[in-house]
């Protein structure tokens, strides 16, 4: 083998089919100059927020604030189209599917007419601000169909809040000449999206904004957008290292694995992995933060569970926790407030600076705190304990989402297992090993659901900016179903928001969509969850599967097949 062959930037040969896979359409999007938007008014997109919500959003958004549900029909004549300039931007994290919205939007413009035009900011919505873009041809686009990550373009996370940040973007639109704009993100992205909206149509600027629905946590979800894209792929891609894990466990037995699960605001990766893999825990932060369990009878239920499989003989197992776990749980949060404004005080500032050794600082720590925090404190391990000192945000705040959950509950499993073991309840070996499902399902190869519910988000994006809809967003309906059944749709940004208070001020957002406790998917885990603590029902998915029978390559997940 030459030395050059290592090098090669040589696709696999999983690639090169990923690159040539179609991706199959609804028929509603299939001729796009059939195409209409008519109004949907089986449901009052407003009616359920308070009248005081009500009001501050139309205080808002003025212009786009009430617009109805659209649906994107069929009609029996062609419509005769004029060439569209839309620009797309791709904002937060990675999710796998990202570059099939990309080339949705690109085929549906050419379908438009072919002196349409596709520019990609570059790295994010600071691109938009800064107006650095390229721009997409279709050989670019054949070099990313049906992969993962957002490399074609980058992403990034600028905010777009200030008053010269939107007269920079109102100045790249009108040198560009868009007709629309395309912004694929989560919530807090799409909120960005609505407000663009409104400050284009304050400003008379022809452009229209557009969303598309993206996170890989399941937190964009509801009636209307029955899933966010990249979760199905994530999913299968963690629920098979899960699967792995489990296996190595049982082949070993000899130790006990923390997973810590991507999600730190919602637990719906968590809980779909573990209906798709049957660990024996998976710890779900709503349910736990509904019941007030303190972080103390979350590590005990745990002890409780290895124990009892120590019993008969298991000395292995596999335990699911939701990133965000810790700020779901009352007494840590009282816990970091009060460090928070400990932290804050010079003096503290000064003493932790003065002391050297670990154990002063955190007897210092400890002088300062009041019984209640106190005693959260002080059963944490040390690690975590110094974690909590010495990371800090520019603004001397605790860095929460650095905290290492899973480490955090499986070593203070391992204090409560030797008090145990001094008191004679617990005769088993404990061995905890720790693992993040994380990043690397974030620019995984989409399944291949992701991809065709991707490529069709880009085709309905084109249409609601054809159709002159302004903040909307891009959404297909009744996933469930085989690809000839779905439904595209245009939501209302404003639709999906509601009023919370930010900084002593009102800020419309799209409200996160946690787990629903007393939804059908967390009922079907509830009802079977006990039975997998004790036994080994390890569920083995294996890798994502791209090609062969039906049920190997078109499996959906929990979150389309149970009702929210």
């Amino acid at each position: 083998m030459s030395d050059e062959s290592l090098v090669s930037t040589e696709n696999s040969a999983l690639h090169q089919a990923r690159l040539a896979y179609k991706p199959p359409l609804p028929p509603s999007l299939q001729n796009i100059h059939k195409l209409t938007a008519t109004m949907d008014n089986s449901d009052d997109l407003h009616g359920g927020l308070p009248p005081g919500d009500q009001h501050t959003l139309k205080m808002l958004f003025p212009h786009v604030y009430g617009q109805e549900l659209m649906a994107l029909t069929k009609t029996s004549e062609d419509h005769q189209m004029n060439p569209l300039k839309i620009g797309v931007v791709l904002s937060g994290g990675q999710a796998p599917g990202g570059h099939n919205v990309i080339a949705g939007l690109y085929d549906s413009l050419m379908k438009v007419h072919h002196d349409s035009e596709l520019i990609g900011f570059i790295k994010g919505p600071g691109g938009i601000v800064d107006n650095k873009y390229i721009r997409i041809t279709e050989e670019l686009i054949d070099s990313y169909r049906n992969t993962g990550g957002f490399d074609m373009i980058g992403s990034g996370r600028t905010k777009i809040e200030s008053l010269k940040q939107f007269q920079a973007v109102k100045a790249a639109m009108e040198v560009h000449d868009l007709d629309g704009l395309v912004v694929i993100g989560g919530d807090d992205s799409n909120t960005n999206a609505a407000m663009l909206a409104e400050y284009f149509k304050q400003e008379n600027l022809k452009t229209k904004c557009v969303g598309v629905p993206k996170t890989i946590d399941g937190d964009l979800s509801n009636k209307y957008v029955e899933m966010s894209f990249g979760y199905d792929t994530c999913c299968k891609v963690y629920t098979n290292e899960i699967g792995n894990i489990a296996r190595d466990g049982r082949s070993a037995a000899k130790c006990w694995f923390f997973l810590k699960m991507m999600g730190r605001s919602a637990s719906h990766i968590t809980l779909e992995c573990a209906l798709q893999s049957k660990p024996n825990v998976a710890l779900i932060s709503e349910e736990i933060r509904r019941d007030g369990q303190t972080l103390q009878q979350v590590v005990d239920e745990l002890a409780d569970v290895i124990c009892a499989r120590s019993h008969v003989g298991r000395d292995y197992g596999v335990v699911l926790i939701p990133e965000g776990l810790i700020e779901f749980i009352g007494e840590f949060n009282d816990l970091i407030s009060e460090l928070n404004r400990t932290l804050a005080t010079k003096l503290s500032q000064t003493v932790l600076g003065v002391l050297k050794k670990a154990e002063q600082k955190i007897d210092y720590i400890e002088s300062t705190l009041s019984a209640k925090t106190l005693k959260s404190y002080t059963v944490l391990p040390l690690e975590i304990k110094m974690q909590l000192i010495l990371d800090r945000d520019p603004h001397g705040n605790v860095i929460v989402s650095a905290i290492e959950t899973e480490k955090l509950i499986g070593e203070m499993v391992g204090i409560e297992l030797e008090r145990r073991t001094k008191e004679g309840t617990y005769k088993g070996k404990y061995n905890p090993q720790y693992h993040f499902c994380g990043y690397q399902g974030r620019a995984a190869f989409p399944s291949n659901f992701d991809a065709k519910y991707c490529y069709a988000l880009g085709h309905v994006a084109t249409v609601l900016v054809a159709q002159n809809l302004n903040g909307y967003l891009s959404c297909v309906r009744n996933l469930a179903k085989p690809v000839d059944e779905w439904q595209p749709y245009g939501v209302p940004l404003t639709g999906l928001m509601n009023i919370e208070e930010r900084h002593g001020k009102p800020k419309a957002v799209i409200k996160k969509a946690l787990v629903e406790l007393e939804g059908e998917k967390f009922k079907l885990f509830e009802k079977h969850r006990d039975a997998w603590k004790i036994q080994d029902a390890y569920r083995y998915a294996g890798p994502i599967q791209y090609s062969g029978a039906a049920e190997l390559t078109e499996e959906s997940n929990f979150h389309v097949r149970c009702k929210l």
